[in-house]
């Protein structure tokens, strides 16, 4: 996958997911709606360094992710630092995780496995406003 020029970058998606297969997933959706991938990161370090240099208008959000920091402080860091809509993806839909999610105000919330038609439905919704 080619990484994006940040003054490349319109309708782009960052991927922050640490399952290889679920990125791979993910970008074939991604680019059938016409978007574009300008990066992925699989821990949260990683998922704000490279928000902060490619400004994505949208963040596909894993919750759990490698290393010390989940999926909510690497939201709430990009949204502080760009302002990139999240949409988050969780296998867990208890009370905790979903609270410690909404701390982060997203755009949606998808459980996986996620069907290919509500991550649409997601992208294009978070891309209209």
């Amino acid at each position: 996958m080619t990484e994006l020029r940040a003054d490349e970058l319109q309708d782009h998606v960052l991927i922050v997911e640490d399952e290889f297969l679920i990125v791979v997933g993910l970008s074939m959706i991604i680019e059938d709606l016409g978007m574009k991938v300008c990066a992925t990161a699989a821990t949260a370090d990683d998922a704000v360094a490279l928000a902060r240099e490619f400004r994505p208008s949208i963040v596909l959000m894993d919750m759990c992710l490698r290393g010390e920091r989940d999926g909510v402080d690497a939201a709430l860091a990009i949204r502080a630092l760009v302002g990139s809509k999240i949409i988050f993806l969780s296998g867990s839909s208890d009370a905790k995780t979903m609270a410690r999610i909404q701390l982060a105000d997203p755009k949606a919330v998808l459980f996986k496995p996620v069907s290919d038609r509500e991550l649409m439905n997601a992208l294009e919704t978070a891309a209209r406003y």
